[in-house]
């Protein structure tokens, strides 16, 4: 019996979602879940979709992924803005495209708006070229905290979920809130889903994952965090509004302008990746339709296959 035959029976036809805060372990259970079932990967790290982030975003290299079809990875330039819409219509062509062939599809990150915009039925406000080039305006004119603050105001519910300096984030639900005249959260909708799908979530306790970022940092600094995002300076790196943003990549940056050292640089990586955690954590424990692993359990793979079975009958 192939890995396929062996998927198709398995999940019932249903997408699995592996979940869960950075460097938990998503990786490498996708992978085993994959060998197992007859599955491909589809990649819910907003900022994997980006060619040449891969040391800071813990990119699988092509021998590391060990045989498992990935897919969209590295499909934008680091000067393109990021778009959850775009994202979602080609998340879903891919999990179809595997669906069709009797295999199954793991849609596999970090990012939870990424994986709700492709499992439920999820329809994206408007935009408003003129409202968002005033907003984006005032964010190059007097930074993110003002705007921050407006937003907090209005919808204190999306502040606490948008971090207080990503611009791009706080520029977009500012433009929803005018647009719809309600609180950007309320434009998110209910959870209806547009796929079958079982989510695992994979998580360690807040002491040993703090020990296990301290640990991906180090060896992303010996790998080459430094040159990878003085080559992107080359391609166009500070100008992208998105990928500008990325954990690591946005501190090299600044240290590369001269705004600070090295080791600052390294320290408040250390320090924003562990915030960002803090976010994943409240975003997916919210979410009761999640099924939560602890990884580092020995038999990890095992709880997660019978997690799925269960749900595919």
């Amino acid at each position: 019996m192939t890995g396929g035959q062996v998927g198709a029976g398995v999940t019932g036809g249903q997408v699995v979602a592996v979940v869960g805060p950075t460097c938990a372990g998503k990786s490498a259970l996708s992978l085993a879940l994959a060998h197992t079932l007859g599955g491909e990967v589809v990649n819910a790290d907003s900022m994997q979709l980006y060619r040449g982030l891969d040391i800071g975003t813990a990119k699988l290299t092509p021998a590391e992924r060990d045989g498992v079809p990935h897919h969209l990875l590295d499909i934008w330039e680091v000067t393109e803005p990021a778009s959850v819409a775009e994202y979602q219509r080609l998340a879903r062509a891919a999990i179809d495209d595997i669906l069709a062939r009797g295999r199954v599809p793991l849609l596999v990150g970090g990012s939870g708006l990424y994986v709700r915009a492709v499992l439920e039925r999820f329809e994206f406000p408007g935009t408003d070229a003129a409202l968002r080039q005033r907003l984006e305006a005032e964010l190059a004119a007097v930074g993110p905290a003002p705007l921050y603050e407006r937003l907090r105001a209005s919808d204190p519910a999306a502040a606490a979920s948008i971090l207080p300096g990503n611009g791009r984030r706080i520029v977009r639900a500012l433009e929803v809130i005018e647009l719809t005249g309600a609180p950007f959260t309320a434009a998110l909708p209910e959870p209806t889903p547009y796929y079958p799908a079982v989510q695992l979530g994979v998580d360690l306790d807040t002491t040993a994952l703090d020990e296990r970022l301290a640990v991906r940092l180090d060896r992303m600094w010996a790998d080459g965090l430094v040159a990878e995002t003085r080559d992107l300076v080359g391609r166009g790196l500070p100008e992208g509004r998105t990928a500008s943003r990325a954990l690591g990549y946005q501190q090299v940056l600044r240290f590369l302008a001269g705004g600070s050292t090295e080791t600052e640089a390294y320290d408040d990586t250390l320090r924003a990746t562990r915030r960002f955690v803090r976010r994943q954590r409240s975003w997916f424990r919210r979410d009761p339709r999640i099924t939560w692993l602890d990884a580092a359990s020995p038999s990890l793979v095992a709880d997660a296959l019978r997690v799925v079975a269960d749900h595919g009958r």
